[in-house]
């Protein structure tokens, strides 16, 4: 398993809720077949607009698909928040903080 940090977490112009990972890419993320997305121009992973799932479901998501391609993503002192709320955040930081 690669450990890889993450450098931030965010919700774009969307709505979507996304991961942005540390020398790390994912362009075939969607073979996983877990509504996970790779932004190649913006370098990150995405979740769809949540309909029935919590941000926070669809970032349990992300880092649950990444597994699958043998990446443990980790949130970090230096991981930086764009757009989400504070107590999206607090949930987040309750998995694992390196």
């Amino acid at each position: 398993m690669i450990h890889t940090k993450i450098v931030e977490v965010g919700i774009d112009e969307e709505g979507r809720l996304y991961v942005i990972p540390v020398f790390a890419a994912f362009p075939y993320i969607y073979r996983e077949a877990m509504e996970i997305g790779w932004c190649s121009e913006k370098k990150y992973l995405y979740s769809p607009k949540p309909r029935e799932w919590s941000y926070f479901h669809w970032y349990t998501q992300i880092i649950s698909v990444v597994k699958e391609q043998s990446h443990q993503l980790q949130v970090c002192k230096e991981t930086t928040w764009v757009n989400i709320p504070e107590e999206l955040k607090e949930e987040i930081l309750r998995l694992e903080v390196v």
